[in-house]
């Protein structure tokens, strides 16, 4: 690990507004933020430009970025604390083990903001909005709670779709070119460095919103690799 890395590693264990795989956190999140306000996570936030951009938004909610990687995170934690945002924190852990940090209910939305599309039809389960990790987030969202996706990636698009459509999720907004649209929500002009970047070459991003059903039929797994298998004429 470069010396740089070591450095930062070092300081977010000294920032107010981060944690590292914290024991006991469900039901808590009040607490840490010091005033009780609607919750909301992004996941896999890297620097966490969207986390903050949210929070500069929305002064009257809570905000949480999650990412393993300690030398991202603290980009946007030291950024918060400059801007003295009080209602940003930063939680350092794998998305998988998600549901250990919430209680039933604690979480209103979900914002996953160009995640790693996992193109590989043997990678699937790793997508962020893979019915594996929907199940997660189901345990601590509140009932009807959002998610929110905004990816390049066309695949990662329509797989959501599919998943939304097979599992009875109710799809609230999609669009295949955010920034077509004749009114662009001011939550959806927030950029990331990525997004800057245009690494898909698409100069298109995609969005979806929905929430999910009261239950993820565990049938419904098959049926989704089969017609991923067909979609990508995999035998």
């Amino acid at each position: 690990m470069g010396q740089k890395k070591l450095v930062r590693f070092a300081a977010i264990k000294e920032f107010k507004n981060v944690l590292e795989f914290p024991e006991t956190m469900a039901g808590q999140w009040g607490r840490f933020f010091e005033r009780v306000q609607p919750l909301t996570l992004e996941l896999a936030c890297g620097k966490g430009e969207y986390t903050l951009g949210l929070a500069r938004l929305h002064p009257n909610q809570n905000f949480l970025g999650v990412d393993l990687k300690g030398n991202r995170i603290w980009v946007g934690a030291k950024k918060a604390l400059e801007e003295s945002l009080v209602n940003v924190g930063f939680l350092r852990t794998q998305i998988e083990q998600i549901a250990d940090y919430f209680a039933p209910g604690e979480v209103q939305s979900i914002w996953i903001t160009f995640p790693d599309p996992q193109l590989r039809f043997s990678k699937a389960k790793k997508r962020l909005t893979h019915p594996i990790f929907l199940r997660k987030y189901q345990q601590i969202l509140t009932p009807g709670g959002y998610i929110h996706v905004k990816t390049d990636s066309p695949d990662l698009y329509r797989f959501t779709l599919l998943v939304i459509e097979l599992y009875g999720c109710v799809l609230h907004k999609a669009s295949d070119n955010v920034y077509g649209e004749s009114v662009v929500a001011d939550e959806l002009q927030i950029k990331t460095h990525y997004e800057s970047l245009d690494i898909a070459g698409s100069k298109k991003i995609h969005y979806i919103c929905f929430s999910l059903p009261a239950q993820l039929a565990n049938e419904t797994d098959q049926v989704l690799k089969e017609k991923m298998k067909e979609d990508e004429g995999i035998d």
